[in-house]
């Protein structure tokens, strides 16, 4: 798995790819604790698996941001985002981005 943020581009992108794991979604936050105070997209568009604790991992995450938009997830993270108190809009089909 690999994550890439890009500050090149507004907003931020943190990019990640391959499998969503605890270490990927660890990565991904450390990633979203520099970028405080910027605008964020954080792209799952390019991962082909996630581990449920990887999405725990990202929901706590998720929770000290404001607003940080999500492409890429599934049906399925979306739900258990929303369990752990994480609102995100359900998908009009799958690649949509997910303000959270």
């Amino acid at each position: 798995m690999n994550t890439e943020a890009r500050a090149e581009t507004r907003p931020l992108v943190i990019q990640a790819d391959g499998t969503f794991d605890v270490p990927a979604a660890e990565r991904v936050a450390q990633a979203l604790q520099e970028a405080d105070g910027l605008a964020v997209r954080v792209d799952l568009t390019r991962v082909r698996e996630f581990h449920d604790l990887g999405v725990a991992a990202l929901a706590r995450a998720l929770a000290s941001r404001r607003r940080v938009e999500v492409r890429g997830l599934r049906t399925h993270q979306i739900r258990l985002l929303r369990y752990l108190g994480i609102d995100a809009a359900e998908p009009a089909h799958l690649g949509d981005a997910h303000p959270v």
